[in-house]
């Protein structure tokens, strides 16, 4: 359990690595085609240490990588600002967003598929510009207008991801109280069920609700996020979002439990068509 820029390293490193070996190579002969000591290699490999962009484009030269996604995608895992326009743009936004959640928009920008449970609001991805607001001011103290008005600007800039091509496959599980729960008022309400069954019509989502018939269930421990990326598993991760700060998972087996996880919570959820008409029960009153 780590925090985003450890887990980038580790990954970077693993999966420089693996392109080593497919090669061909040992550390030391990598070393010795980009003028290196075999140490950096290594030290790169393990996660120890970072890497900067020109030594990484040195590094993939050398490995003969010539997909243009996997070189942007090892490029974002290196924390830059090089992995291309369309993967940058919270940087406007640096002097008010924390690192952590820099972090998230990163990996988000990246994935390929974004799988989430959703315990206590709407994702934000699919929220409205008035619930944004309305979660925003409730979940950090004091903001002054412009921040507010910044922050909420990133989280509907965000989904762009789901508009992009191709777009973020998300799937998300919604907790029954996420749609209960009265955020901005009874019209702020009624719009963001609207956007929800709107959403939920797209082909790359997958909206399902677990209603509180349901019972006791694996995700009453929290929400949580499965980011996976194109090109390898291997850089799949799991965000645990907590009040300051966002926990990293991953090492296979909290893949693997948290999929798990998942798999169980979408068997127990309404299908998504009967989600849609759950929802629209809800805001007609039901």
């Amino acid at each position: 359990m780590q925090n985003g820029p450890a887990v980038r390293r580790r990954k970077l490193g693993a999966e420089l690595r693996m392109l080593r070996t497919g090669a061909g190579l040992t550390s030391g002969e990598a070393a010795r085609l980009v003028g290196w000591h075999q140490s950096k290699v290594s030290r790169i490999e393990t996660g120890a240490s970072g890497v900067k962009p020109a030594d990484l484009r040195s590094l993939l030269d050398a490995y003969g990588v010539r997909d243009g996604h996997l070189r942007e995608l090892l490029l974002m895992l290196v924390g830059t600002e090089e992995a291309g326009d369309r993967h940058r743009w919270w940087h406007a936004y640096r002097g008010v967003l924390p690192p952590t959640y820099r972090d998230f928009i990163s990996l988000e920008s990246q994935a390929s598929a974004m799988r989430t449970l959703e315990t206590t609001v709407v994702p934000g991805l699919l929220q409205t510009p008035e619930y944004a607001r309305a979660v925003t001011r409730a979940a950090v103290h004091g903001l002054d207008e412009e921040r507010l008005d910044a922050l909420v600007e990133v989280r509907l800039a965000r989904q762009d991801v789901l508009r992009s091509q191709p777009p973020l496959e998300l799937c998300a599980v919604l907790d029954e109280a996420v749609l209960r729960r009265e955020v901005g008022g009874p019209e702020v309400m009624t719009r963001q069920l609207a956007r929800l069954m709107e959403a939920a019509r797209l082909p790359q989502v997958r909206l399902q609700v677990l209603p509180f018939g349901a019972g006791a269930h694996v995700g009453l421990t929290g929400p949580f996020v499965i980011f996976s990326f194109p090109s390898t598993s291997d850089l799949d991760v799991v965000v645990l979002d907590q009040l300051t700060s966002s926990l990293y998972l991953e090492r296979k087996e909290d893949l693997m439990a948290y999929s798990e996880a998942f798999a169980t919570l979408q068997f127990h959820a309404l299908s998504p068509e009967d989600s849609l008409d759950y929802i629209a029960g809800i805001g007609d009153g039901a």
